[in-house]
């Protein structure tokens, strides 16, 4: 007998048993009830917070109550100041997201799979990734001016480097008997990356992903600092100027949940795609 491999099958005695084994299904994580638990220990600290303000314990001219805070968001929504800012701050995001994670992955990927590449490519990026990004601003705004491109590349290379590193990592640490299993059933080059060393790089990726939309947000901060005339980023500085502290807690707070509602995107991703794992 031949196998579909062209290589000689093996007689194998059927099992003693004629009845058929129960199908194993992948555990799928309970996202709903987890996410929900999450919420927790942030209501906790509104609570906190709350009391601790209300108690003098925080004065209220050093760091807004939430109640301030709410009232804040109301009076902002209102007058469309918040409605104002959250689109642009939202669309420098996006471009700047779209731009890293793209440059991260041809990069990645071919210095995962390629040697030259890795020798060629890799250094000059390691070299870039030890300047801290931030304080490449002022260059950036000699090469690009004051407009969006430079708050747009500034977000895109805070993306890059942690999406870049995590995929580099995942595709060269895959396990080497997986990588000779798929070479033992006749595997060529690029079936072996697409069926093996792909897959098995998703986790590693998915986690340089959620690292590098938390590092857009820290980057959108200081990008709209950038003589920006619009944004959350202006909203907290015209906040500053008139010592609105309420307005500049809101800005931040509108910012953590932004990184927060992103993180839980890639989570619940990474749910669906490793839905093979057992969920933690």
């Amino acid at each position: 007998m031949t196998s579909v491999l062209g290589r000689p099958a093996l007689d194998v005695a059927p099992a003693p048993t004629a009845r058929a084994l129960p199908r194993i299904r992948p555990r799928l994580p309970k996202v709903g009830y987890t996410g929900l638990l999450r919420l927790v220990s942030p209501v906790v600290l509104l609570a906190l917070w709350q009391l601790l303000s209300v108690t003098g314990v925080l004065p209220a001219d050093k760091l807004a109550p939430p109640s301030q805070v709410f009232a804040a968001a109301r009076e902002t929504w209102a007058d469309g100041t918040l409605t104002a800012a959250m689109p642009v701050s939202l669309e420098r995001v996006a471009y700047g997201v779209l731009l890293g994670v793209s440059l991260a992955l041809v990069l990645g990927l071919l210095v995962g799979f390629f040697r030259v590449a890795d020798l060629a490519i890799d250094p000059p990026l390691q070299m870039l990734r030890t300047i801290p990004f931030l304080g490449l601003i002022p260059l950036f705004v000699v090469w690009f001016g004051i407009g969006e491109e430079p708050k747009i590349f500034l977000i895109a290379l805070g993306v890059m480097f942690p999406l870049y590193l995590n995929l580099v990592a995942g595709i060269q640490g895959v396990d080497p008997k997986l990588i000779e299993a798929g070479r033992s059933l006749g595997l060529g080059r690029w079936s072996l990356a697409r069926t093996v060393i792909l897959p098995g790089s998703v986790p590693s990726a998915l986690t340089g992903l959620r690292l590098s939309l938390s590092v857009a947000w820290l980057s959108l901060i200081v990008a709209e600092q950038i003589n920006a005339d619009a944004g959350l980023g202006y909203m907290v500085m015209n906040a500053r100027t008139y010592l609105r502290n309420d307005i500049i807690v809101l800005g931040l707070v509108i910012y953590a949940l932004l990184g927060l509602t992103t993180d839980a995107l890639v989570r619940g991703l990474e749910s669906y795609l490793l839905r093979w794992r057992v969920a933690r």
